[in-house]
């Protein structure tokens, strides 16, 4: 079947040096980010940081160049490294989700092919199949996304991004009403069980199309709850999770200053096989649970008027103009943390990145947000830097 991916990049970088291990950034909000630690890698290139292990003793990186998984120990020690090409029983072909830990020793990843799980020397541990056959598949990339794992009745699941067509497309009611987000994968049985529809009141329901990006969900486990964002739709559901599914418990309502409204599509314009992404529209990219609070990761969006001129500008044949103002309109885009009291979930703080690190995403661990130092464009480095950041209530 036909694949489209039109995925605008957005390619900032902002040069830095390093300075005094501790650092903070505050806000009007009155919490405060500071930068404890760092950890550095000598490595060329620009690996991206995909996961930290639950212990910290682990940290995991993809490498777009050579389409290689790196992985160190707490000190930026590199411990083992591997790629899977070529067509192996291994291999996983088209990346689809970066590798999550599931623990110290092994992680998970989603590719065309399946989804693996390997030791960290790049032996497959188990392969499972997808629930249906795949026609096309689309993959947006942030810093700290990789696939998650939960604990259930003593017992490890993995959380991925559902790629069921289930014989329908955006195009089609059936395929608003039978949509589910998220498989909840039991490793032991290979067994998918499909969660998440577009609940009642969902803006994904209001009769027009959506793209693969509008609703990619932002999701983290801790216990038995289960936090889902997805994608322009500025709402946080809470589910409770069990071995055979999840339930709604709660939905909020989110304010984001600067959130752009997703555009309104005609149905008319979506096919089968199709898979379109597009990385300039509003999006929650992902969520933390940091000690007793809520971290939600969010892209405000460029604003449909602009994209328009923009792409307009680009079918005109001037195309270099075009990613020029792109680029300038990025630079204005609202987007960093907003901050929720897990326990209430009430939403007491936004706060903007920090200056020099990338504004892709971030992970967490321990307590903590590890956050990639932003490289330089002008020269090539031969190492990178992670900063260990702690979210600080004064």
């Amino acid at each position: 079947m036909k694949q489209i991916i039109y995925l605008y990049l957005v390619l900032l970088a902002i040069i830095s040096c390093s300075g005094p291990k501790e650092q903070s950034f505050e806000n009007e909000d009155g919490y405060s980010l500071v930068i404890v630690d760092s950890l550095e890698i000598n490595v060329l290139g620009s690996p991206m940081l995909v996961d930290v292990s639950p212990l910290v003793d682990r940290f995991a990186f993809y490498d777009y160049s050579s389409k290689e998984f790196l992985f160190t120990d707490r000190n930026g020690t590199i411990i083992s490294r591997f790629a899977k090409k070529g067509d192996t029983p291994d291999a996983y072909g088209f990346l689809m989700e970066f590798p999550g830990f599931i623990d110290e020793e092994q992680v998970a990843l989603a590719g065309m092919n399946g989804v693996f799980v390997f030791d960290l020397g790049g032996n497959m541990v188990k392969k499972m199949s997808h629930p249906e056959s795949l026609g096309g598949a689309g993959f947006m990339s942030f810093v700290g996304k990789g696939m998650e794992t939960v604990n259930l009745a003593g017992k490890p699941y993995l959380l991925s991004k559902s790629v069921r067509t289930r014989d329908t497309y955006p195009g089609e009611q059936r395929f608003y009403d039978e949509f589910r987000a998220i498989e909840l994968i039991d490793i032991e049985y290979g067994e998918f069980t499909e969660i998440v529809p577009f609940e009642e009141g969902s803006l994904f329901l209001n009769g027009n199309g959506f793209y693969e990006s509008d609703y990619a969900p932002a999701l983290e486990a801790c216990g038995d709850r289960l936090y889902v964002a997805l994608g322009g739709e500025p709402k946080l559901r809470v589910y409770k999770l069990s071995q055979t599914g999840a339930e709604l418990e709660s939905t909020v309502d989110l304010i984001i200053p600067g959130f752009e409204k997703l555009p309104l599509t005609s149905r008319e314009e979506f096919y089968k096989g199709s898979v379109t992404i597009k990385g300039s529209t509003p999006a929650i990219r992902n969520i933390h649970v940091v000690d007793d609070y809520l971290i939600l990761h969010y892209y405000g969006g460029i604003p449909e008027n602009i994209m328009k001129e923009l792409d307009a500008l680009w079918e005109s044949g001037d195309q270099e103009e075009s990613e020029r103002l792109y680029a300038k309109a990025a630079e204005e885009v609202s987007q960093g943390m907003l901050i929720l009291e897990r326990e209430s979930l009430m939403q007491v703080g936004n706060i903007p990145f920090m200056e020099g690190v990338s504004t892709s995403g971030f992970a967490s661990a321990d307590g903590f947000l590890w956050m990639q130092r932003s490289p330089n464009v002008e020269e090539e480095e031969d190492f990178l830097r992670v900063y260990k950041v702690q979210l600080i209530e004064k």
